[in-house]
This record gives C-alpha cells, sequence and structure tokens, in this order.
C-alpha cells in the first residue's frame, strides 16, 4: 500500500507532497476523513509507540492542559482518534515503510522509497 495521510490546508505538507513521486499513492486529508484505528495500530507496531505519532506542538495540546498530564500510550491514541491535530503528519506508508513527520531527514528518506 502506497498512502499519505497528510493535512491539505498545511503548507510544510503541501511541499513535501510535491517533493514526491506520487504515481500510484492514494492522499488522504486528514482534517475531511481522520486516519482509522486499524491503521494508527498498524503505525504504532512500525514506530513502537502512540507517543511517536502524537504531535505535542498542537495548540489544542496545551490548551486542554495535556502538557501538565501523566498521559498513558491509550491516551495518545484515544486523543489522535478524535481530533486529528494531534496527529503528527504527514504519515506517508510505502508498503512496510513509514515515514512521520517533516523533518528534512525523514523527507529525504521517504523520497528514496516513493522512487521505486
Amino acid at each position: 500500500m502506497k498512502k499519505i495521510y497528510h493535512l491539505k490546508s498545511c503548507s510544510t505538507n503541501v511541499r513535501i507532497l510535491k517533493e514526491l513521486n506520487l504515481d500510484g499513492v492514494e492522499l488522504q486529508n486528514i482534517k475531511e476523513q481522520n486516519i482509522d484505528e486499524k491503521t494508527l495500530d498498524f503505525l504504532k507496531e512500525q514506530v513502537g509507540s502512540y507517543e511517536a505519532l502524537f504531535s505535542k506542538t498542537a495548540m489544542k495540546y496545551r490548551s486542554m492542559g495535556l502538557n501538565k498530564m501523566e498521559l498513558s500510550e491509550e491516551d495518545y491514541k484515544k486523543y489522535m482518534l478524535e481530533e486529528y491535530t494531534f496527529l503528527k503528519r504527514p504519515f506517508m506508508i510505502n508498503g512496510n515503510d513509514v515515514f512521520i513527520g517533516n523533518s528534512k531527514a525523514v523527507v529525504e528518506a521517504a523520497k528514496k522509497s516513493f522512487e521505486s
């Protein structure tokens, strides 16, 4: 499966999508259709934790007081399934290769993966 979960209104996500070979890649705007539990569980298995998928830079993280709480793995999962803003983005999946976020190293690795 080749799929990218992104935020259409995010200029960083738009820039990254322009850099990738999108032939045969399914795009999903997480604001219109949030990630499903099965996919989130798959990503967790690939990266090791829900916390690694969770965006602590989301404005709601502080406004909801989550930054002052001890969150469990189940908490991270619950919040990501309820609210797309808590997802690090983009999530890029190419088979069993998973790329999370927008760091330069992640984007370069995704480019190489999606070229093949």
